[in-house]
C-alpha cells in the first residue's frame, strides 16, 4: 500500500488499537484512550463514527443486550455520537501523540464527516461490506480501503473487491472472525494466504480473540496490519470487552510484533555465527581425557578414556581413533590427550 509503505519496510506491521465503543459515549474517556494507546506504542488508534439517524432505526435488534441505560440499539448509537468539533479534537489529540487517527464510518454522512477531518484511509466493517453507497463514497476520496471479512460470504467479498478493482482503489483485506471473543480454532490464520493469493493484495488480521497470540502469529505469516480491540480493564462496561486486550497486553503485542519484524528482516549465516561461538564451544564442548593415571606404554582401551570439559582438546567424536594407540609418556588422571602423547 503506497500510503503505508514506510510501515512495511523491514517487515514492520502497522498496529491499530481499536477503541470502538469502549469509551461508552464519554469524550474524556475517548481522549484517555488516545494517551494510553500512544504510551503502549501502537501506530494508530481507531474509533467508530456512528450517526444514529443515518444508519439505524428504532427497530434495530441488539446483538447483545448489555446496556441497562439504553432502551433500544438506536438509543445506544445515539449516545455514542460525538459532534464534528469533538471528533476534530480527538483527531488533533491523536496527531499530537504521533498516532494515525482512524475511524470506521457506518453511513455516507459519517464518511463525509471523516473526510473533512482528513483521515488517511478507510476501514470497512464487515457488516458494511455490501453497503455500496458507503463504499462508493470511500472510493471517491481516492484513499486506501481496509476491508474486514468477518460476517461476509466469499461471493460478497468478491463483489466488494470487484468494485474496488473497477475504481483502481488501493485495498487490504483483513481476516476477521465475528465472534466475541473468537476461539483459537476460528481465528483463521490460514485465510491470510488464501486472501493474498485470491485477490493479489496485502492482508492483515482484525483480531477478536482478546489475546496477543494471533497478532504475533499473523505478523510471522506476513500480515501487514494487525488490529485489536483495546480496553483499560477486562472489568469495564461494553459489548467488546471480552474480545479486547488491555494496555499492558497492547504493549506486549507491539513489542512482540517488533521482535518478529527484526527476526524476519535479518538472515543468519550458520558458518559465520558458528565462528562467533568458538570460545563458547571451548567452554561447553568436551575433550578426551585420561580416566586415571596411565604409565607410558599403555595401549588405550575405551574404559581408560573419559569425555570431560573443556572442549579445547581432542573431540569425543574421535574416541575410536584413540583406542589401540600406545602412550609415549605417562599421564595423570584428567590429562587432556594430544596427538604428541602417542607413539607413531
Amino acid at each position: 500500500m503506497k500510503l503505508l509503505d514506510s510501515y512495511y519496510k523491514n517487515n514492520k506491521c502497522l498496529v491499530i488499537a481499536e477503541v470502538a465503543q469502549a469509551h461508552d459515549g464519554s469524550l474524556g474517556m475517548a481522549h484517555a484512550f488516545i494517551d494510553a494507546v500512544a504510551a503502549a506504542g501502537a501506530d494508530a488508534i481507531k474509533f467508530q463514527t456512528h450517526i444514529a439517524e443515518e444508519e439505524s432505526t428504532p427497530e434495530e435488534p441488539w446483538r447483545l443486550k448489555f446496556s441497562l441505560q439504553d432502551k433500544t440499539r438506536y438509543d445506544y448509537w445515539k449516545r455514542m455520537e460525538f459532534t464534528r468539533d469533538q471528533w476534530e479534537g480527538l483527531r488533533n489529540h491523536a496527531l499530537e501523540r504521533k498516532l494515525l487517527f482512524l475511524s470506521s464510518p457506518f453511513s455516507v454522512a459519517a464518511v463525509d464527516l471523516l473526510e473533512e477531518l482528513g483521515v488517511p484511509l478507510w476501514k470497512v466493517a464487515s457488516g458494511e461490506i455490501m453497503n455500496r453507497p458507503v463504499i462508493d463514497r470511500m472510493i471517491q476520496t481516492g484513499k486506501p480501503i481496509l476491508i474486514s471479512t468477518g460476517m461476509c460470504t466469499l461471493e460478497e467479498l468478491d463483489n466488494c473487491i470487484g468494485w474496488l478493482r473497477e475504481a483502481n482503489s488501493e485495498y487490504l483485506i483483513f481476516q476477521c472472525t465475528s465472534e466475541y471473543p473468537s476461539p483459537p480454532e476460528k481465528v483463521g490464520l490460514n485465510l491470510l494466504s488464501f486472501y493474498r493469493d485470491r485477490y493479489q493484495c496485502p492482508v492483515g488480521l482484525s483480531d477478536h480473540s482478546g489475546t496477543i497470540y494471533p497478532g504475533i502469529a499473523a505478523a510471522v505469516l506476513g500480515a501487514l496490519i494487525i488490529e485489536v480491540h483495546v480496553t483499560f480493564s477486562k472489568q469495564m462496561f461494553g459489548p467488546d470487552i471480552s474480545s479486547s486486550i488491555t494496555m499492558d497486553q497492547l504493549k506486549e503485542l507491539v513489542e512482540g510484533i517488533g521482535f518478529v519484524g527484526r527476526m524476519l528482516s535479518h538472515s543468519v549465516d550458520k558458518e559465520i555465527i558458528s565462528a562467533d561461538y568458538k570460545e563458547m564451544r571451548n567452554i561447553f564442548y568436551k575433550s578426551l581425557v585420561a580416566r586415571s593415571d596411565l604409565p607410558a606404554g599403555t595401549v588405550l582401551k575405551e574404559p581408560m578414556i573419559a569425555s570431560k570439559k573443556p572442549g579445547s582438546g581432542i573431540s569425543p567424536y574421535r574416541m575410536k581413533d584413540l583406542i589401540g594407540k600406545k602412550l609415549r609418556i605417562s599421564v595423570s588422571v584428567n590429562h587432556q590427550f594430544t596427538e604428541s602423547d602417542f607413539e607413531n
